[in-house]
């Protein structure tokens, strides 16, 4: 069923809500989770192997890790992310992880639901974001369970491991978006989630002069002692004591959209939120190049493409080569996908083969061989090209140290190296150089919000500026974000987000005593 209709709005006020995410993937769920009455707590019988943070601990074991103050709790704490909160979450999930040990968490999670934070989770699809659009049968870059969210153990879901030799701890993307489905049926948090959502809008509306009389299209507003909120040059009345938080800047976020229900009918929404939390991933944009004849039609910029047209056979060991552009690991699977198809490939990529940033040179080969032999035909397509020898991969050629100069109507693409035009027949091209977050329903596609405000959003050059503790954003009070919005590319820390977001709105809201029992006063079922 739809949310409330954007057409009963005018004189029926949209419903307010203390919080509203916008992204159903793994940062979604994990603060669903948290926002739930689950709390974490020090488990009696763990000891954590860092002595300095179980003492930590042990001072405040008798209260959750969310009531406690989290940047005394990370404190000193080094990992692979530059998120401290995410460090600490994530060696309190799996401690001492990065020296290749799989101690079981020192965590126990206890349900209160007494501390039910009223919340709706708006996604595009169902559970579990982009999980559910990527190529099923490749394995994830993390092993699975990095990949689990608290509460539910990845490999009970997934029996994972009874069919796999060395990788079989790496997962695959449909195990994955299966595991996340299946994770919030479990956990009992399916009422706060509504699929199928597309946001188009997050304004910020403030409070403006009571019984002034301002418009905003359905009448005069001021009256009665109520509150009036404005947004530009339109205003929002709001009900004194009806849920409005001034903690978050001193106004409310509205949040427009569209629900698609059977089929193609979209229904617009409209919801009022004290809080709004950015979780919309990372793949929404991808990157392009910016030459000439990228709009061209056998242009791509998702490895789905090539899959397609080998399915549709439409390539073939007799096609014209295929051009793929990068060197990361979506690059690496198309390069796979091609060859394992016997069709030809041109790779090209701007880093020096040796060059230290490569992917490949950063992951142990026992746990991902087929990455690295993506490496080993680099490598020796260059060996080849510089001193002659056997061929071993003819049907792969590299250019590194390429760039792209322009694709051609004739089907032809034109390469440039340090001194030289090359120019090839191609059947299609992949530029798989990375993706963008796509924030344009924030005003300024919320660029307002990055490191640098001049720049656009970007995961690993410009992410969203955010409180080290809290994930709330510096340039705008009671919007957060977490996930690859903040730099945290992987689910394993991603989490982090969700436990620095949740600490932060709990205490909070507990202060205004907005937390509720679950089923009762504001919920998401109210709504659906």
């Amino acid at each position: 069923m739809p949310l409330l209709e954007e057409t009963t709005v005018p004189r029926e006020h949209p419903p307010t809500l203390p919080v509203v995410i916008i992204g159903n993937g793994p940062s979604g769920i994990c603060l669903s989770y948290l926002l739930s009455g689950y709390k974490p707590y020090l488990d009696p019988s763990a000891v954590h192997p860092n002595p300095v943070l179980y003492r930590k601990l042990q001072e405040t074991r008798h209260l959750p890790i969310t009531e406690q103050d989290l940047e005394y709790l990370s404190e000193g704490l080094e990992g692979r992310s530059g998120n401290p909160v995410a460090v600490l979450f994530d060696t309190l999930l799996h401690p001492n992880a990065d020296f290749g040990y799989e101690f079981p968490p020192v965590l126990q999670w206890r349900r209160d639901k007494q501390q039910h934070l009223p919340h709706l989770v708006l996604g595009r699809a169902t559970p579990g974001g982009a999980w559910h659009v990527m190529e099923g049968s490749m394995l994830t870059i993390s092993l699975g369970i990095w990949m689990e969210l608290p509460g539910i153990n990845y490999r009970d879901l997934t029996n994972n491991g009874k069919c796999r030799g060395v990788t079989n701890d790496r997962a695959t993307p449909e195990e994955i978006s299966s595991y996340y489905r299946n994770y919030v049926k479990l956990m009992g948090l399916k009422q706060n989630f509504v699929d199928n959502t597309y946001v188009t809008s997050v304004q910020k509306l403030f409070r403006g002069q009571e019984g002034e009389g301002l418009e905003n299209g359905h009448g005069v507003l001021g009256e009665g002692g109520k509150g009036v909120y404005e947004r530009g040059k339109g205003v929002y009345e709001g009900r004194e004591g009806e849920g409005v938080d001034e903690g978050g800047g001193g106004g409310l976020w509205e949040v427009r959209g569209y629900q698609r229900v059977q089929g193609d009918t979209h229904v617009p929404f409209c919801l009022f939120s004290e809080n709004v939390v950015l979780a919309t991933g990372a793949s929404d944009s991808p990157a392009q190049l910016g030459v000439e004849g990228e709009e061209l039609p056998f242009v791509f910029h998702s490895i789905s493409a090539l899959g397609l047209a080998v399915s549709r056979k439409k390539l073939g060991p007799n096609s014209d080569p295929v051009l793929i552009v990068g060197a990361g690991l979506s690059a690496a699977d198309a390069v796979l996908c091609a060859c394992n198809n016997n069709i030809s490939v041109l790779h090209a990529f701007r880093k020096h083969v040796d060059d230290p940033g490569l992917i490949f040179k950063q992951l142990p080969k026992t746990l991902y061989p087929e990455y690295h032999k993506v490496y080993h035909m680099i490598m020796a397509a260059s060996v080849c090209s510089k001193i002659g020898g056997p061929v071993l991969f003819p049907d792969y050629t590299s250019f590194p140290e390429h760039c792209v100069v322009s694709f051609q109507s004739d089907m032809k693409c034109v390469l440039q190296g340090s001194n030289s035009l090359k120019a090839f027949k191609i059947s299609m091209a992949l530029v798989l150089i990375g993706t963008h977050p796509n924030l344009f329903f924030l005003k300024g596609q919320g660029q307002y919000l990055g490191l640098d405000p001049t720049k656009p959003i970007s995961c690993k050059q410009n992410p969203v500026d955010v409180h080290p503790y809290t994930f709330e954003c510096t340039k705008d009070p009671g919007l957060f974000a977490m996930g690859p919005l903040v730099g945290d590319n992987f689910v394993r820390f991603l989490k982090g987000g969700a436990l620095g977001i949740a600490s932060c709105l709990l205490k909070r809201l507990k202060k205004k005593g907005k937390l509720i029992a679950e089923g009762g006063g504001v919920g998401g079922g109210e709504f659906i």
